[in-house]
């Protein structure tokens, strides 16, 4: 079992355990810098994302905000599918986007301008979804902007993990059936790889009750708002 896939997938699983999102977001461009390729930073991350996805959407399933799920469903899910299946041939960087627009979300509650500002951009709900759909399938960094829109909705702490924890667990699942679809080849073995889920659900489960469960919803927003803070500035950082 490689090491440093290891270490990362510890480090990214307690991420996702918190905060519903964070395997792919911070997962892929740490796999890439080690060295893997695309495919099989998917291979290693999507089942991981997957197992912690679900466990979270298991116990808090009545908590999902399904008009918001569904709107994933219908303007995000197509455009995922179709620019993954065509990914061998775009190459985009759009890190330095999407790390400007976690920094901007997370700065939302000390800056009434701010506030308005993205308040007005997620009015736009259908377009801001078709577009994550669209970078998710080319980058697997759409999670920073489905973060950013769960995170803009106030939604309550539980809420706002399990609704991100549904829409992301759909958009890894579809990523992963179309990478079958294909046929895709992974130079990390299937013994490996299911290792690492078990990995992941080690941290998830001594996430849950050691720290998730002691941080009050008040304590909670504040986090995720420094989680959105670090995770736009390593984006920024990595694009430059």
């Amino acid at each position: 079992m490689p090491i440093d896939i290891l270490l990362t997938i510890i480090a990214v699983s307690l991420a996702q355990s918190i905060f519903g999102v964070g395997t792919l977001l911070f997962g892929t461009p740490i796999l890439l810098l080690l060295g893997y390729d695309f495919i099989d930073a998917l291979g290693v991350l999507l089942p991981v994302s997957i197992a912690i996805s679900t466990l979270q959407l298991i116990k808090h399933h009545q908590k999902v905000d399904n008009i918001f799920y569904k709107n994933v469903l219908i303007y995000s899910i197509p455009l995922v599918v179709i620019f993954l299946a065509i990914i061998s041939t775009v190459k985009i960087s759009i890190g330095l986007i999407m790390g400007g627009l976690l920094v901007l979300v997370a700065l939302k509650s000390f800056s009434p301008l701010i506030e308005r500002t993205l308040t007005s951009i997620m009015k736009h709900e259908r377009i801001y979804l078709m577009v994550l759909g669209l970078v998710h399938g080319i980058s697997n960094l759409g999670g920073s902007m489905l973060t950013a829109i769960v995170y803009a909705k106030n939604y309550s702490k539980d809420k706002t993990r399990v609704t991100g924890a549904a829409s992301y667990a759909t958009l890894a699942l579809c990523q992963l059936i179309t990478l079958l679809v294909m046929d895709s080849t992974f130079s990390i073995s299937y013994t490996d790889r299911a290792s690492f889920v078990q990995v992941a659900i080690v941290v998830f489960l001594l996430t849950e009750e050691l720290l998730y469960n002691q941080i009050a919803s008040e304590k909670y927003n504040k986090l995720f708002a420094i989680f959105l803070f670090v995770s736009g500035i390593l984006l920024i950082f990595k694009s430059l």
